[in-house]
């Protein structure tokens, strides 16, 4: 297991390292000057420049990338134009919100996916696995956005069930059950993709363990259908699966951006849309770089619960 975890850490390395290159790249291939967007509009271009040679951006971009990796060494995110505070902070305050949603949404996600995946697969070809296979179709072929928009109207304007924006009432919230009503619908909508594609490939996982051999000597046996479902066809499956939801894992972080604009979250997803508007280079390259560490964590963990499922792994 320790090989393992040399390897994969091994590999991260670069990883963050391409990430990092093409995040500075993207980001400063956007269009707008970061110095025109702090001093207004009405800014003459002598201030303009004065601005930018003091943010460092009238460098070349090698030298301005190899500055901003040298500071992130040193645990040093830069400060943001626009909010006149050190990214690390801004970022720090956002995260636990973007955590929240993104977590609860996975968990969602896997709690009703997983099981529908396998009610398809036990339920071949049967009015259960059709409904479910349809109700897949949908959800993978629905855009995030649009769904929260729907349950906006349905269930916030609507019904008046529940709320429609932010993370806590403006007067008077921020209780777990305040924060948990504001949860559902942003973390619904969030969940609604990713499970049904945990529910696709889950049935599939469960469909080519069903076939096998040893699932068949199993009942040929006498065991009881659920028995062989759960400790010997999901058992095995189980393995294929789990990396299934470490990539979901970083959907929901990626797709989180859209889902906290239309719900007004106030997580990094957020954040990112806002100082993208505003040209705040350092928050943007910030906010991406720590979400794309967070996915990457997230499946180096992925990797060690596969390995503890399936010794064989490890020898690999």
């Amino acid at each position: 297991m320790g090989g393992l975890i040399l390897r994969r850490l091994a590999q991260v390395v670069p990883v963050l390292f391409g990430v990092s290159v093409v995040v500075f790249l993207v980001i400063n291939l956007i269009p707008g000057d970061p110095a025109r967007a702090i001093l207004g509009t009405f800014a003459t271009p002598a201030t303009i420049a004065d601005v930018t040679h003091q943010l460092g951006l009238d460098r070349p971009l090698p030298v301005q990338y190899l500055v901003w990796v040298d500071n992130l060494l040193h645990g040093d995110f830069g400060r943001s134009y626009i909010l006149h505070k050190p990214v690390i902070d801004e970022i720090g305050a956002r995260l636990f919100p973007t955590l929240l949603l993104a977590g609860t949404a996975l968990v969602l996600a896997s709690v009703v996916g997983v099981p529908l995946g396998i009610l398809a697969a036990v339920r071949q070809d049967a009015a259960a696995d059709r409904i479910v296979t349809l109700a897949v179709l949908v959800g993978i072929s629905t855009p995030s956005f649009w769904l929260g928009m729907l349950l906006i109207l349905w269930f916030g304007v609507r019904l008046a069930w529940l709320p429609v924006g932010g993370m806590t009432e403006m007067f008077g919230g921020g209780g777990p059950l305040d924060i948990a009503r504001h949860l559902v619908l942003p973390a619904a909508t969030l969940a609604a993709v990713a499970g049904a594609v945990l529910v696709r490939l889950t049935r599939g996982a469960m469909l080519e363990v069903l076939r096998q051999d040893y699932v068949r000597t199993a009942r040929a046996k006498g065991l009881s259908e659920r028995r062989v479902v759960v400790r010997h066809a999901f058992r095995n499956a189980v393995v294929g699966i789990v990396p299934v939801i470490g990539l979901q894992a970083g959907f929901v972080l990626g797709g989180a951006v859209y889902v906290e604009t239309v719900f007004q979250w106030p997580g990094i997803g957020r954040m990112l849309v806002s100082a993208i508007g505003t040209r705040d280079i350092l928050l943007v390259q910030g906010g991406v770089l720590v979400v794309a560490c967070a996915y990457v964590l997230i499946n180096l963990l992925t990797d060690l619960v596969q390995a503890v499922l399936d010794p064989r792994i490890v020898a690999s």
